[in-house]
């Protein structure tokens, strides 16, 4: 729910990865897709994705956790020294995404033990210890996960290639 990392998927401009993960719930519906990543807030682009529950692609309980693991890998790739040295900052760490309204990708305190899947949180865990292991000063290839209709646009997400110093260097 974060702002101040943008990415850009398949030449596309877009301002938070709650943006990108919500898009990713309707393939088959490109302009609805435009409207939620034309969303300024993180909050507002879950708020507009809300509204259109009923077209929600069919598996997206099967394939949601694949989708924001490839959504904030891209927010690492796209935003490697300001959102790694958040993943970095939190030293070892549990982190939680502390949620009353949602145990799943959150988890909510409950007599001093925290209660729920807390799915973001082990995703951003998962996430840090990759950042971790990563040569930092060699190119890296993000490519799109493997669900069917991962689509942006009514198009395939493309893979992207990054520089050593993790600018796009092409999409292919």
């Amino acid at each position: 729910m974060a702002s101040g990392f943008p990415m850009e998927i398949s030449g596309e401009r877009i301002l938070t990865a709650e943006a990108l993960y919500q898009a990713c719930r309707f393939p088959r519906y490109p302009d609805l897709q435009r409207d939620i990543i034309a969303q300024h807030s993180p909050m507002h682009a879950k708020e507009l994705s809300r509204r259109f529950n009923s077209l929600t692609r069919s598996d997206w309980e099967d394939v949601r956790l694949r989708v924001m693991r490839w959504v904030l890998r891209a927010k690492l790739m796209h935003n490697w020294e300001k959102f790694g040295k958040l993943l970095t900052d939190t030293g070892d760490k549990i982190i939680v995404e502390d949620s009353y309204r949602d145990i799943y990708w959150g988890a909510t305190e409950k007599n001093g033990i925290y209660v729920g899947v807390n799915a973001l949180g082990r995703l951003l865990m998962e996430l840090r210890v990759q950042y971790l292991k990563m040569d930092k000063h060699i190119p890296i290839r993000l490519s799109p996960t493997s669900i069917p209709e991962f689509l942006l646009f009514g198009e395939l997400i493309e893979p992207i290639c990054f520089d050593a110093d993790h600018r796009i260097l092409a999409r292919i």
